[in-house]
């Protein structure tokens, strides 16, 4: 029997997926990558379900794109084929929160597979790296864009001009991931802070989510608005009510999720 390229379980409130190519270090198959959209789509479908893990390995959280895979394509392959765009940008329709429990290497397509998700965990032997300069190839999922918003310009052209790695430290200052941990409690400590996050209401999760996000992919002053508008939509929410009166209860609220 073929082995599944993802794994799929659920903890709760959360989704785990873990990526299951261990003796390619995690290489992002085409077929990996529609495993991993179509899961992430499920659990984002499942009421049940209020925040995603994507995990790895303890070698690899993902060691890049399958350049084996990649070798002799041209172009009209990867255009017709939509590479990237067809199945690997599935992960920006997921509206709840995603996190990436990274150990090892998470190295090209891996890299920006974690930039890619909300919260990003770190074990302390994790290594981030944008090394496609060294193929005559670039970061094309995401990462000239999603990294210098998370890390400043200098930076990103320091990690994709020169193929310079992160260590976890390194990675934690200059805010590319969001925190670390030994790597003997990396799963749980995610699985941990993502079930702490499911227990939230999951329309404001999901409010809080895209509110971000457009942070990044806007001015300011519209920024504001937006966050404003979704704002005033918490005062059109049961569980809102709930949290406020609670608060005031001096009891713990329980959200309904609506």
């Amino acid at each position: 029997m073929e082995t599944p390229p993802v794994l799929v379980d659920t903890r709760g409130r959360v989704g785990l997926i873990t990526l299951n190519r261990p003796r390619q270090l995690n290489a992002l198959s085409d077929a990996l990558m529609d495993a991993l959209g179509a899961a992430l789509l499920a659990f984002d479908a499942d009421p049940g379900i209020g925040a995603i893990v994507i995990a790895g390995g303890p070698k690899a959280f993902a060691a890049g794109a399958d350049i084996s895979a990649m070798a002799d394509w041209s172009y009209m392959d990867v255009y017709q084929g939509e590479f990237i765009t067809r199945n690997w940008e599935t992960i920006r329709r997921v509206r709840k929160p995603v996190l990436a429990a990274v150990a090892g290497l998470a190295l090209g397509g891996g890299c920006e597979l974690a930039l890619a998700c909300d919260i990003v965990v770190a074990a302390e032997s994790a290594r981030f790296g944008l090394p496609e300069v060294k193929l005559a190839m670039l970061p094309g999922a995401g990462g000239t864009q999603r990294l210098p918003r998370a890390i400043g310009k200098a930076k990103a052209m320091d990690m994709c001009l020169s193929a310079r790695q992160l260590d976890a430290a390194e990675a934690d200052r200059w805010g590319l991931v969001s925190r670390v941990v030994p790597d003997e409690a990396l799963l749980d400590a995610t699985l941990a802070l993502a079930a702490e996050i499911a227990a939230y209401s999951l329309p404001a999760l999901m409010a809080i989510k895209e509110s971000v996000n457009r942070a990044w992919e806007s001015s300011l002053s519209e920024g504001i608005a937006y966050e404003r508008r979704a704002l005033y939509a918490r005062f059109a929410s049961a569980d809102a009510h709930e949290g406020m009166q609670a608060f005031l209860a001096k009891r713990r609220p329980q959200f309904s999720h609506r």
